[in-house]
């Protein structure tokens, strides 16, 4: 497996990830990607967000989105997990632990101090929250939103 930086060229290739993300995340609605791709070539091509996509073969098989936030209480520059996706046929193969080590390993080459994910929802994805924790995340409560 190889995990490589995304770039503008894979905006196709992570919107249909991020897509598949979506619609698995909201149940019956199904998410397209086609209308994602732009925005992810537009955010690709920012400094301060990172794709990062493990690879089986010659395909994608995972996905990880990171942006880089800044904030007092974090002691500086941090990363925070935007997305995270595996493909189905490639879960409990070790596919997530190996793109948050690449996070990892992004961040200390960036300064980061920490990694932030929001998981979703509990109880109903109380094996997402299972996975952050054994990869060493702390559940610090619910994080909330204000749409502008």
């Amino acid at each position: 497996m190889r995990i490589l930086e995304a770039t503008v060229n894979d905006a196709g290739s992570v919107a249909q990830m991020v897509a598949e993300l979506l619609t698995e995340l909201g149940g019956a609605e199904v998410v397209a990607a086609g209308p994602l791709e732009e925005l992810a070539a537009e955010l690709l091509a920012r400094q301060d967000v990172t794709g990062l996509i493990a690879y089986e073969g010659m395909g994608p098989v995972g996905l990880i989105m990171l942006n880089q936030c800044a904030a007092i209480y974090a002691d500086g520059v941090f990363g925070e997990i935007t997305e995270l996706y595996v493909l189905p046929e490639y879960r409990s193969r070790g596919v997530a632990a190996r793109l948050i080590t690449a996070a990892e390993a992004l961040g200390h080459t960036r300064g980061w101090r920490r990694l932030e994910v929001g998981a979703p929802s509990q109880p109903a994805w109380q094996r997402t929250l299972d996975f952050y924790q054994r990869s060493g995340f702390l559940e610090t409560g619910p994080r909330l939103r204000k749409l502008l």
